[in-house]
């Protein structure tokens, strides 16, 4: 009987030492990005933090509100707190060599979600994209395709900022695809908000000088959404044509309106979890993919409703939006 007490008692000790060390083992990812102002964003986040849940990792986020010093302090202050991994949608590319070099010092995973890291760096876990040069000339030649069928062959195209590596890769497609398919690009203008109220000025601007333009390449979801209230107003809807990148419910609306003919979905959440993923397996010694690039499949209003689109759009936005 004192034997079986004695026993009952160390394995009472052992439980009790263990829970501590249990409670210590759960990691932490901090998703870091570059404005929760912007819909994209806070989708990206809903992905990291649903795939931590799932992992057993805690979540917290930071954002850098457009500035590389702002990113640079974010990841400094949740080092300092002890965070495990980090998700990141960064500022710009060029703003990622000071923040990997920081990162790899400290030995931090760190995942890219829907803008990579300057092209050549490679001191980071994953970067997980669109594949924009592919899409790019898809979207390109759609947008082109659009154009002619209106009549015309000029296009033009409201772009992402250009110090970001992915419009850099939508835009190379692009152009190759206007150049292949006999359409010239007429003007681009780049945004530096993403806004709606920002894109309907450039798309006025844009029209107002090119008014021969029979089609434009939204390379973001707001320029589809201010490209559509500029024709709205003009009375040119359906007469211009419209493609988007990204997705969302209001450019799918618009899309069902015939406002905009075709949207490019690139998976938001799904960027999120799939982030989420790599740092957890680069922490947990599984596999990890460094340059993960998500297909953007276009969906037109007669497919939208189809199992298929609906199953892409789930790795859109969450579904409470």
């Amino acid at each position: 009987m004192t034997i079986l007490k004695t026993l009952c008692a160390a394995a009472l000790a052992a439980t009790a030492l263990a829970a501590p060390a249990l409670a210590q083992e759960k990691k932490t990812v901090a998703y870091i990005a570059p404005s929760l102002d912007i819909s994209y964003w806070q989708w990206v986040g809903y992905g990291v933090k649903q795939k931590a849940e799932e992992l057993g990792m805690d979540y917290v986020e930071y954002t850098s509100e457009n500035s590389p010093a702002k990113q640079m302090d974010n990841a400094r202050v949740a080092v300092t707190k002890g965070v495990d991994a980090i998700v990141i949608g960064p500022v710009s590319s060029t703003s990622t060599p000071p923040l990997l070099n920081y990162l790899a010092n400290e030995k931090i995973p760190v995942a890219f979600a829907g803008i990579g890291p300057q092209p050549g760096l490679t001191n980071f876990t994953s970067a997980v994209t669109a594949n924009n040069y592919e899409t790019g000339k898809a979207q390109g030649k759609f947008t082109c395709d659009l154009a002619k069928g209106r009549g015309g062959k000029e296009v033009g195209v409201l772009s992402l900022p250009q110090d970001r590596e992915n419009a850099q890769k939508y835009l190379k497609g692009a152009e190759e695809a206007f150049a292949a398919e006999g359409c010239t690009l007429a003007q681009m203008l780049e945004t530096r908000g993403l806004t709606v109220n920002e894109a309907v000025t450039q798309a006025n601007d844009m029209l107002t000088a090119h008014p021969d333009i029979k089609a434009i390449y939204g390379m973001y979801d707001e320029a589809g959404t201010g490209a559509a209230k500029v024709l709205a107003t003009r009375g040119l809807t359906g007469k211009v044509g419209v493609s988007v990148a990204d997705g969302s419910p209001t450019t799918i609306g618009l899309l069902k309106q015939g406002a905009i003919q075709g949207i490019f979905f690139q998976e938001a959440v799904g960027q999120g979890i799939d982030g989420t993923q790599q740092v957890y397996n680069a922490l947990t010694g599984g596999e990890v993919t460094q340059n993960l690039a998500l297909v953007m499949p276009l969906v037109t209003a007669d497919k939208v409703e189809t199992p298929e689109a609906q199953k892409v759009i789930a790795r859109v936005f969450p579904p409470s939006n």
